[in-house]
């Protein structure tokens, strides 16, 4: 892998608490502007800038994108933003409760995306890719970073533990109780050695950010008649994690009705095809577990195992879909179909008999995808069934950024 330090813009320690925000994809706009309510350094003012314009404008509006570029200006001109004096990477800590998990901040190359070597797991709609394409290249910057995994190498890690016994540049607890640290390497050129044996990562989160940044390269590419290969277009902000240290979350499924049949007789269904335990615990305990949620109480379901499959195929989102949701419920196309739901982990299952109590309907939770089975996934140049991980804590973005 090619890692590249350079000279980003970080906010002030004072006000790095106030610019860090979450990813521009998991708040609506109601949200953002809640979150970003007298905060005006937040970078949510120019990750969501139509937060800052009349109520119900089209989020990609023109206006929209000049508002984020009058916005991220202003955090420059008034100092909240600072640019580096020399290329850094920074190591990037994030503690939830007992949970840390340490990466690297740095620019990674378009090429070794467009070449497979970043590898993707996802697909990416072309409405979000177009909206965050238009935004880097208004900008001129990467604002949030792509979260990468690797598999764990010992060399980074030495490098990991050394750094994070000096005194950080950033060090703050968001109001989700999540603690941010941020590292400084002037340089980094040990760091660049290491990495260049990690023979590929693995996109965790942000395809279409990913996706976007190797669109503006091209752009930049072809408006550039003197292009040469070295132009700080050509890297997009990364933070590469060791994939030990990750902590994916299920993204667990509720169905809104029983496709027509009485609770007795989906009963009956589900029993034939899987077996049912009653008064089973609400989070399943291994691969191959579903816990299902009807009518105030929780049963147990075993998926049938098959060591044939392909990848994708053995996952227990792929064998819940293709023996029950199909077969029994009719959801047959999850992107489309408004009886299905999804609800992160993050939010627990007690969200899920909350809904099911006040609407009826099932909900299943699921056992957490891992982190080798998504890689072997992208290994495989597969694609994960839509909602099938849900990665936490998410990075904030705003604490680098990376220009061009």
């Amino acid at each position: 892998m090619r890692i590249h330090p350079f000279r980003g813009l970080v906010p002030t320690p004072a006000a790095a608490p106030e610019v860090a925000c979450v990813p521009y994809d998991v708040v609506n706009a109601a949200e953002a502007a809640a979150l970003a309510a007298g905060r005006p350094h937040s970078l949510l003012h120019v990750d969501r800038a139509e937060i800052d314009l009349p109520a119900g404008t089209d989020p990609h509006a023109d206006a929209v994108y000049a508002r984020a570029r009058e916005n991220f200006q202003a955090l420059q001109r008034a100092g909240v933003l600072v640019r580096e004096t020399e290329p850094c990477l920074y190591v990037y800590q994030q503690r939830m409760g007992a949970h840390v998990q340490r990466g690297l901040v740095a620019g990674c190359h378009v090429d070794d995306y467009d070449a497979g070597r970043i590898k993707k797991h996802e697909k990416t709609r072309k409405d979000k890719e177009d909206d965050r394409t238009r935004l880097i290249d208004t900008l001129s910057a990467d604002t949030g970073p792509v979260f990468l995994t690797y598999r764990d190498n010992a060399e980074v890690t030495v490098l990991v533990n050394a750094k994070t016994r000096e005194r950080p540049l950033h060090d703050f607890t968001a109001p989700d109780g999540i603690r941010h640290t941020v590292w400084r390497i002037p340089g980094g050129a040990e760091w660049v050695q290491a990495f260049a044996a990690v023979p590929v990562t693995y996109i965790a989160d942000g395809h279409h950010r990913a996706a976007s940044a190797a669109r503006v390269a091209r752009l930049r590419r072809e408006r550039n008649p003197r292009h040469n290969g070295g132009e700080e277009y050509n890297w997009f902000l990364c933070v590469l994690f060791p994939a030990s240290e990750l902590k994916i979350l299920p993204y667990n499924r509720i169905i809104t009705d029983l496709n027509g049949r009485s609770a007795a007789d989906f009963l009956a269904k589900v029993k034939a095809a899987f077996g049912l335990q009653e008064n089973a615990a609400p989070t399943p305990a291994a691969v191959g577990q579903v816990s299902m949620y009807l009518a105030g109480k929780w049963y147990g379901l075993r998926l049938p195992a098959d060591a044939q499959a392909d990848p994708v195929s053995r996952l227990d989102v792929s064998l819940l879909q293709d023996k029950l949701l199909a077969p029994v419920l009719g959801i047959h196309d999850v992107r489309t179909d408004k009886r299905i739901d999804f609800v992160g982990g993050i939010r627990g299952t007690g969200e899920l008999v909350k809904r099911v109590d006040a609407a009826g309907g099932v909900a299943f939770s699921m056992y957490p995808v891992t982190l080798t089975q998504l890689m072997d996934i992208a290994d495989a140049g597969q694609i994960m069934p839509p909602k099938s991980t849900w990665f936490e804590p998410k990075l904030r973005s705003g604490l680098v950024i990376h220009t061009f």
